[in-house]
């Protein structure tokens, strides 16, 4: 199907990273085969991490034996270091999201590393990344503000996206971890960004800590982005910054690009039943809205 954006569904990944329940695997399989019905087909699925600093992520390997394999569909894990990266490729993925942050501050708070150490770590992974036959995506997390150090200079974004394209990445994720982005500052750093590594390889993940994310996709759609990471239900959140709330719900992005005819790609009644068991599945409030006015449309 023909599509003007790109929908990269976190919901099980960083939708659920939070959650202070365990959820079975089985119950995260069914989410992300309703999200693939629905007609996702980038969907990060799970993190590998150590599983005392995630426990949500201990049945990673499990997810990725239990995954549908769908022509056209491809799935998604966070590494964070080597010995995540080992672990992921003894399963069948995708793609690596590698995940660094323009804040020294949370560098060092999140994996102990300086921003420098963690970009020649990269370095060292993409041949490996190249010889799996693996896409690698490098996601800035708090390219906006950092809940330790404050404001982010968009400088260090830019430079930080320019040089993981020089040293093999295939696209770059923009994270407003916090939630603290507003529409012009997203439309400026994309402008920056598309002149400096082109559209194509930049993906925008926004969090709803203050509402803005709608707002804020609105913003770099406009500027030219067209790849959005999103979170069915508005689940989600940062479990290493605090305050950060929910991500951009799926079904709200959907449902605005679809009434802008923007087209996703995506099943609009099927995402909302995936976005109900999503919720079901939380103990957090979701911060979606769209689900909550059709839901009641659909009783």
């Amino acid at each position: 199907m023909t599509t003007d954006v790109t929908i990269i569904e976190v919901g099980p990944r960083d939708g659920l990273q939070n959650e202070p329940c365990f959820i079975p695997t089985e119950k995260k399989l069914r989410l992300i085969g309703m999200l693939v019905n629905a007609g996702l087909r980038r969907i990060e699925a799970v993190s590998f991490v150590h599983p005392q600093r995630v426990p949500q992520m201990a049945d990673a390997e499990a997810v990725m034996d239990g995954l549908p394999r769908v022509s056209g569909v491809s799935f998604a894990a966070l590494i964070p270091n080597r010995r995540g990266f080992e672990r992921a490729a003894a399963c069948r993925l995708d793609e690596i999201n590698w995940v660094t942050s323009a804040s020294p501050a949370f560098n060092r708070h999140n994996i102990n590393q300086t921003i420098e150490e963690n970009l020649d770590a990269f370095r060292e992974l993409v041949p490996l990344v190249r010889q799996a036959g693996q896409r690698i995506r490098f996601s800035i997390a708090t390219s906006f503000g950092c809940p330790f150090s404050g404001r982010v200079d968009p400088d260090v974004v830019l430079q930080l996206a320019e040089q993981a394209i020089a040293a093999g990445a295939d696209e770059i994720g923009i994270a407003d971890t916090i939630g603290i982005a507003v529409p012009d500052e997203v439309y400026a750093l994309s402008r920056r960004l598309i002149d400096a590594v082109g559209t194509e390889r930049i993906a925008l993940h926004l969090h709803d800590t203050r509402g803005l994310a709608l707002a804020n996709t609105y913003a770099a759609y406009t500027a030219g982005i067209r790849s959005f990471e999103t979170a069915v239900g508005g689940l989600g959140g940062c479990p290493f910054a605090p305050g950060a709330a929910g991500n951009a719900a799926t079904e709200d992005v959907v449902y605005m690009f679809e009434r802008m005819k923007v087209r996703t790609g995506v099943d609009f009644s099927k995402l909302l039943d995936a976005a109900d068991y999503a919720v079901s599945l939380s103990k957090r409030k979701p911060l979606g809205r769209i689900r909550l006015v059709e839901s009641k449309k659909r009783q």
